[in-house]
């Protein structure tokens, strides 16, 4: 007697239709299968070309000179530096005016010197930021990556960025002086006012630091979209120069 019909339990099962040939599962093949790792897609990035100059001596020298040129605001720079000094020595001799005369300033007296320090040290700040940020972007990089003292801001700094931290800077100095206006007109009305403000001269400051702000929010919006655009055309060249390969 046959096997499969002297144990029909252990027969092996068949598929198909009664017209179709049956298949056993004795006779298929177990393939094994790759790892998971190679049955992923390899992707190769292909690097861009290099850049093609012209060899011709003249137009070497002549780039390198235009390049170097850039040195020339180095000079500038260092005169802010100076400027910034000026400022540290009029902010001491307001500050000593202010402890010399304590006892017979006012209390309105009292706030208008100490806005007038603030606004020494915003502009300060200014000069600082037009200092590092200028140099770092238009001349030459500072090494101080791991520096401690190394501010936030000059890690990504760039020229769109440098725009909009001076528009809001020069918002902040307007801020100061639209408050010591507003401080000093406050007896406008009295009949024997001598404040040396008028009117048009408030609100053209009011027209003026508005102006300010929106100047600040064009240069944001428009270091928005470019930054945007920046990063689609990052993405863009990134899946040209990526080659899926089997």
């Amino acid at each position: 007697m046959p096997p499969h019909q002297r144990h029909p339990e252990r027969a092996a099962p068949s598929f198909g239709c009664a017209d179709s040939p049956r298949i056993s599962v004795r006779s298929v093949a177990l393939v094994p299968l790759p790892p998971f790792s190679e049955l992923e897609p390899r992707v190769s990035i292909v690097t861009p070309p290099t850049r093609q100059f012209r060899k011709s001596p003249a137009s070497t020298a002549l780039g390198y000179t235009i390049f170097f040129s850039r040195w020339l605001q180095a000079p500038l720079y260092l005169g802010l530096i100076v400027a910034q000094g000026v400022y540290v020595v009029l902010f001491m001799r307001e500050l000593w005016h202010l402890i010399t005369h304590l006892e017979t300033l006012t209390e309105t007296g009292v706030m208008l010197l100490v806005l007038g320090l603030i606004d020494v040290v915003m502009i300060a700040n200014l000069l600082i930021m037009v200092i590092i940020g200028g140099y770092e972007t238009f001349v030459s990089k500072i090494n101080l990556d791991g520096h401690p003292d190394q501010p936030e801001w000059l890690s990504h700094v760039n020229a769109n960025v440098l725009k909009v931290k001076l528009a809001m800077a020069i918002i902040g100095i307007s801020s100061i002086h639209l408050l010591k206006t507003f401080i000093a007109v406050g007896d406008m009305g009295a009949p024997n006012y001598d404040g040396g403000y008028t009117w048009d001269g408030v609100l053209w400051q009011v027209v003026i630091h508005c102006v300010f702000i929106l100047s600040a929010m064009a240069l944001a919006w428009i270091d928005k979209i470019s930054h945007k655009a920046h990063l689609e055309a990052v993405q863009a060249h990134t899946l040209d120069d990526a080659v899926v390969t089997d």
